[in-house]
C-alpha cells in the first residue's frame, strides 16, 4: 500500500469483515452467505446506519476510495432492517442464507459527483452462533452513495435527521 492511501476498513477499523462499493440509493441485492457447515439454530440480524465524511479521494489508477483525508462530519440515526423480509436461510445444514440488502436505506441529498459531504451507508450483517459461549461475528459492508435520478441534489450536511460531529 502506498504511503498516505487509506482504505475503508482500516478507516473504520478491521480487516476482511468490511467490503467497500460505490452504489446507487436505489440498488438492492442480495448476498449470499455460505458457512460451509450447519447453521442451525443460529440467529441473524442486520443494520445500518449512514455517516457523512467530509472530503474523499479516489487512487487515480485502481479507482478505489482513499479516506486519508477523510473526517467523519455527521451521521443520521440508525436503523433495523427487517429479518422476516430480508434474511432467508436457504439450507441450515449445509450453512447457506440469503441477506438481502433493500434500497433506499439513504433517502436524503447528495451532491452530484460528490467529493466533498458524502454519504456512506454502513450495514452490519451479524450472526451469533448455537455454541457455548456464543460467538458473535458481524461483517460491515460500506456503500458510498452515488447521486442518481430521482435523488434530490443537495448537501446531505444540511438534511434534516443530520447529526453533527464535533471534535474538541
Amino acid at each position: 500500500m502506498a504511503a498516505g492511501v487509506l482504505n475503508f476498513a482500516q478507516y473504520l477499523g478491521g480487516a476482511d469483515n468490511i467490503q467497500i462499493e460505490q452504489i446507487f440509493p436505489s440498488t438492492q441485492r442480495t448476498l449470499n452467505y455460505n458457512f460451509g457447515r450447519n447453521i442451525s439454530g443460529w440467529q441473524f440480524s442486520v443494520d445500518h446506519q449512514t455517516i457523512v465524511v467530509d472530503t474523499m479521494t479516489f487512487n487515480r489508477a485502481t479507482g478505489e476510495p482513499n479516506f486519508a483525508n477523510s473526517n467523519v462530519i455527521g451521521y443520521f440515526a440508525s436503523a433495523v432492517i427487517s429479518t422476516a423480509t430480508y434474511i432467508t436461510v436457504v439450507n441450515a445444514s449445509s450453512g447457506t442464507v440469503n441477506i438481502t440488502i433493500p434500497g433506499n436505506l439513504y433517502t436524503g441529498p447528495i451532491l452530484p459527483d460528490a467529493r466533498a459531504n458524502v454519504p456512506i451507508t454502513i450495514v452490519g450483517v451479524t450472526w451469533r452462533d448455537g455454541s457455548s459461549p456464543v460467538q458473535i461475528n458481524t461483517h460491515r459492508w460500506a456503500f458510498i452513495q452515488c447521486w442518481e435520478p430521482g435523488v434530490t441534489p443537495g448537501d446531505p450536511s444540511l438534511a434534516a435527521g443530520f447529526n453533527s460531529i464535533t471534535v474538541g
